[in-house]
């Protein structure tokens, strides 16, 4: 059994996933592989599959739809607060 990783970014996570379906590993096995070695909130199971049948390339974040997320910062939190 491999020694699990517990510092690590999803782009590692995503190349990991990449490579092995470049082998032809199937989902289950790699889901498997993933949480056995970076720990099961590494990527679910149904993430997997899902990159799986988007036929994913890109380890980066794709975009979304809708209203961007907005930040939080000291400003905006004190300019709700004096209100």
């Amino acid at each position: 059994m491999a020694t699990p990783i517990k510092e690590w970014s999803k782009l590692e996570v995503r190349g990991v996933v990449r490579f092995l379906f470049s082998k032809e590993t199937k989902p289950s096995e790699i889901h498997k592989q993933i949480a056995e070695t970076y720990g099961e909130g590494a990527m679910s199971r149904s993430r997997v599959y899902q990159w799986f049948g988007e036929g994913r390339t890109s380890l980066g974040d794709e975009p979304k739809s809708g209203r961007p997320k907005t930040s939080t910062n000291e400003e905006n939190t004190t300019r709700v607060d004096e209100h």
